[in-house]
């Protein structure tokens, strides 16, 4: 979908190179320049997933000659990806009006957690604590227990990832109308407050409370996950009442008088105590076969490994692992499109000949 769109790719750790892997996945001839002589980055294999699809190229950005064939990858670019803390890509001489200056066209994109500006922009951080800042994580457990969520999914996905990725496509749209390229300053709490919009919606109807375990989705009983006898996990969330009712008839729990009063926050905690007495009584596979298929939206709490087996994921082909490497396929899907396969992970500096040959060639392609 994104054919004869290039990315340069700055190494980085997390939500820029997800970003980057994002657009290889829907086309794009994704660069990404892995530090010459360098080891992988703290907490990255030798060969990352996240580089599948990508071509690598290994430079030193201090030494004159690299820095040049970098320059010149710029002229080819229609986008760029950084994810340094701000200023350092200024004293490289790569910043926005550096590269600008070069290629007036393109779509700069920058991954923080805290921003370009700001009165944190310069301070270190990780994925719970811009989320923490935002708002996001406020309802992300019971309210007995310690808000949590999925490691990265929330903050460096979500918030920064996703968001630096529609709006580096934003900008090419734009640099293609207009031919001037743009800044785009991605920060994890920017994306991941505004990934709170759908939640805050429901504060128009009295929904939403700011305590928490007293809103329609973080404080119900037919809207949080169970223990089951064999240590497995259900994730329970019958919001309408038609779903609700399908979830008691399955459970034989119709005809229970308090169940009847699905939105009656006071029996919230006792009827969520009933309901943990139930599924611990039965292992999770047998809640799995009982709501299997109905409207009851009850589900199993699967590993990544455990999902790449359930039918639905082994109809629609959602895991891969080639080479024992798991791995999900891209997301969104396209019609007219053929089956994905998982595309080769490169060395770290792989594709340096090809690259340097290509600009040597064509050097304005």
């Amino acid at each position: 979908m994104l054919n004869g769109i290039r990315i340069l790719e700055v190494e980085g750790l997390g939500p820029g190179p997800f970003a980057a892997m994002l657009l290889a996945d829907l086309g794009a001839d994704v660069i990404v320049v892995h530090r010459k002589g360098g080891a992988p980055l703290p907490g990255m294999p030798e060969r990352s997933l996240i580089d599948r699809g990508k071509r690598s190229i290994a430079l030193d950005l201090k030494d004159a000659g690299d820095m040049a064939a970098f320059k010149a990858l710029v002229a080819t670019a229609d986008g760029l990806i950084e994810g340094f803390r701000p200023g350092v890509m200024e004293r490289l001489g790569l910043g926005p009006k550096d590269c600008h200056a070069i290629n007036p066209a393109l779509v700069y994109g920058r991954m923080t957690g805290w921003g370009q500006d700001g009165p944190l922009s310069h301070a270190a951080g990780h994925d719970l604590n811009y989320i923490a800042l935002s708002g996001a994580l406020w309802y992300a457990s019971p309210p007995d227990a310690a808000p949590l969520t999925p490691p990265t999914l929330v903050g460096d996905i979500g918030g920064g990832a996703m968001y630096l990725a529609v709006g580096l496509l934003a900008g090419l749209l734009d640099a293609r109308a207009h031919g001037r390229g743009r800044v785009v300053d991605a920060a994890i709490v920017d994306g991941s407050a505004h990934m709170m919009n759908l939640l805050m919606s429901l504060g128009q109807s009295g929904s939403l409370s700011m305590t928490r375990g007293q809103s329609l989705l973080d404080g119900p009983h037919w809207c949080r996950s169970y223990a089951c006898a064999d240590g497995g996990h259900v994730a329970v969330q019958c919001l309408e009442p038609k779903f609700y009712a399908e979830f008691l008839r399955l459970l034989d729990l119709a005809d229970d008088p308090d169940f009847a009063r699905q939105h009656d926050r006071a029996l919230w905690p006792a009827l969520g105590d009933r309901l943990a007495a139930i599924f611990a009584a039965k292992p999770r596979d047998h809640w799995a076969a009982l709501f299997s298929g109905s409207d009851g939206c009850v589900a199993p709490v699967l590993s990544p490994r455990e999902a790449m087996a359930h039918p639905l994921n082994e109809a629609r082909q959602t895991w891969h692992d080639p080479d024992g490497v798991l791995q999900a396929a891209p997301a969104p899907r396209f019609s007219g499109r053929p089956p994905w396969r998982p595309p080769e992970i490169p060395e770290r500096g792989q594709h340096t000949e090809t690259i340097l040959a290509e600009l040597a060639e064509n050097p304005g392609a």
